[in-house]
């Protein structure tokens, strides 16, 4: 693997630490990673997104989301069990996990669901009006618009 210094660009810009740490996050990163729980993720609107988690053989009460510092968490822990059972064959997975996503600036939670097996974790991204881009209208220079006020006469006050 090979390794990029990242130095140059934290001495030559300035505000664009995030992007920096995330690349460098993502290429000091070992080469494995983990791949439980399976998921997928989904563009469901021009700025609405959808990640799905195969969490089989957890319930509602054992799954966390939580959004921490511009990074989505998902995690889950398995009640212990009561009953000791004796598999034959144990292919359904329900060790604990945490899996990380990083989410990009504006982009909030909107909700979360489960159901038949999968959680469902629905983004949206919202722009503040501030950086929306907004139209500047232009003024002719040599046109200059004036606004005649008229004059209304005074009233007579009558005097007793």
């Amino acid at each position: 693997m090979r390794n990029f210094d990242l130095s140059p660009l934290y001495r030559a810009t300035v505000g664009f630490d995030q992007i920096a740490d995330l690349m460098d996050r993502v290429l000091s990163t070992d080469v494995t990673q983990p791949t439980y729980p399976p998921y997928n993720i989904e563009k469901t609107a021009d700025d609405a997104y959808r990640i799905s988690l195969a969490v089989a053989g957890f319930a509602d009460d054992e799954l966390a989301v939580e959004v921490k510092e511009n990074s989505l968490v998902v995690s889950a822990r398995k009640a212990a069990d009561d009953v000791a059972r004796t598999y034959l064959h144990r292919g359904i997975a329900t060790r604990a996990f945490e899996r990380k996503f990083q989410l990009a600036d504006h982009i909030r939670v909107t909700g979360a669901s489960h159901e038949d097996g999968m959680l469902h974790i629905d983004l949206m991204r919202e722009i503040p009006e501030a950086l929306k881009p907004r139209r500047i209208e232009i003024a002719n220079a040599g046109t200059v618009e004036v606004k005649a006020v008229e004059a209304k006469p005074k009233k007579k006050v009558a005097k007793h």
